[in-house]
């Protein structure tokens, strides 16, 4: 069959190499891709919002599913617009629609529909312009840190956490008055802190029944030691140790039957992945958040991990099959650090040649923001790579994904040196 993946950064190309591998797939469109889809796949020139231009493609291209990598096309509803057009019914969607994918988009959805769920999470309370005094408030009657949120997307970058009352004000004016995140800090929504190690659990779910896949921790900071700049993701680590058997327990139990009981009460028409970003708070479960999609970098030690066929766990997904699907997943760690662009998450230079690619061994090099130009990879983003190692010791992941990223160069590239150390018993 042919697919067609929306998107064009790291996770996609996780999701594009293993959509290659699958016994079931035709050709392969990426829209609109990088250098590393471009190896697997075939990239079109397209923006995934222009839902027309979308339809037009899949139509001319006799495409019968489409993946979505990325939040925006989801909240903005591409997949409500396939099943309203005739002519589009039977091209089928892997992702939310786009009231569910609310659970992503709103803050102040999210945290409403946590509270109706009776889902374990931080209390919070949402404000707009006309009710900073009310917020100013309510901050006075929290413990710092503070933390306030941008309801709307923010390209992962609307969370502030303010150590002191007076830097929470300031943030409060520059999100709703000043509006440092445009019309996602509309409404702000204010919440507590939470104290403990984060982890991210996914599950493929088609609404009613779910599968949980493998839980991975990413590292937000820019710098080592969780300093510096909050970005998108820095690397990452799969399987999280202190997830054990009865942490994971606890979140099916408290956290993912709930929200999935929730959506199904809810009638809201959800068949795609389900992203649970928790903080395990003493041994017990919290919601951070929810993402409507795989996430970025954790595609890129997830995905590694099944032994599935994705294809085929996407069509089971959205054929509404899952009820005797298993997961299987290996047993190995998965490292992947990202090698980025000088100055990211601010600003940074693009255009920048890479070399030693073809140097890389026993790791897998996913590509993120790079194109192609006249045979050479170019940087084209602020998070250019993830490099991926696999093993059966986090020790030895480590040391091959880290031997991998020395292999490669380019202008101003830099990295954490500390991606699953604090983890590594043997470090």
């Amino acid at each position: 069959m042919n697919v067609l993946l929306i998107g064009g950064g790291g996770r996609e190309h996780a999701i594009a190499y293993a959509l290659a591998q699958s016994k079931l797939l035709g050709q392969l469109f990426v829209a609109p891709g990088n250098a590393g889809t471009a190896m697997v796949g075939t990239n079109l020139d397209l923006n995934p919002l222009d839902f027309d231009a979308v339809a037009s493609l899949a139509l001319k291209k006799n495409i019968q599913l489409i993946i979505v990598g990325p939040e925006q096309p989801l909240v903005d509803g591409i997949g409500d617009h396939f099943i309203r057009d005739p002519r589009l019914s039977h091209i089928q969607v892997f992702g939310p629609s786009a009231k569910a994918a609310l659970l992503e988009g709103s803050k102040e959805f999210a945290k409403a529909f946590m509270r109706r769920h009776q889902v374990p999470t931080a209390s919070a309370r949402s404000f707009n312009i006309a009710e900073i005094a009310e917020a100013k408030e309510f901050l006075g009657t929290l413990k710092p840190p503070y933390v306030l949120k941008a309801d709307g997307l923010a390209a992962g970058k609307g969370v502030i956490i303010a150590n002191h009352i007076s830097q929470a004000h300031q943030a409060l004016e520059d999100m709703l008055v000043k509006e440092k995140f445009g019309r996602a800090s509309q409404v702000v929504v204010i919440e507590e802190f939470l104290h403990g190690e984060e982890c991210s659990v996914f599950a493929i779910t088609d609404g009613k029944r779910f599968k949980l896949l493998p839980p991975a921790k990413d590292y937000k900071r820019a710098n080592d030691g969780d300093q510096g700049l909050n970005t998108g993701g820095m690397g990452c680590v799969s399987p999280v140790p202190f997830a054990d058997q009865q942490f994971m327990e606890k979140v099916t139990r408290r956290i993912v039957i709930p929200t999935i009981n929730g959506i199904e009460k809810e009638n809201l028409d959800y068949k795609g992945f389900l992203f649970f970003g928790l903080m395990n708070v003493k041994g017990d479960p919290y919601v951070v958040e929810y993402n409507v999609r795989m996430g970025d970098p954790e595609a890129q030690v997830v995905i590694p991990r099944l032994k599935n066929d994705l294809l085929e766990m996407c069509l089971n997904t959205v054929n509404g099959k899952l009820k005797d699907y298993t997961v299987l997943t290996d047993q190995q760690y998965a490292v992947s650090v990202i090698a980025a662009s000088g100055g990211y998450p601010e600003k940074y230079e693009k255009g920048k040649v890479i070399n030693g690619l073809d140097q890389v061994e026993q790791a897998i090099v996913y590509h993120a923001g790079t194109r192609e130009d006249k045979g050479k990879v170019l940087t084209n983003g602020g998070r250019v790579l993830a490099v991926t190692a696999i093993d059966k010791s986090l020790a030895m992941a480590r040391k091959n994904a880290y031997h991998a990223v020395e292999k490669i160069h380019f202008d101003n590239m830099f990295y954490r040196r500390d991606i699953g150390g604090e983890l590594d018993t043997k470090d």
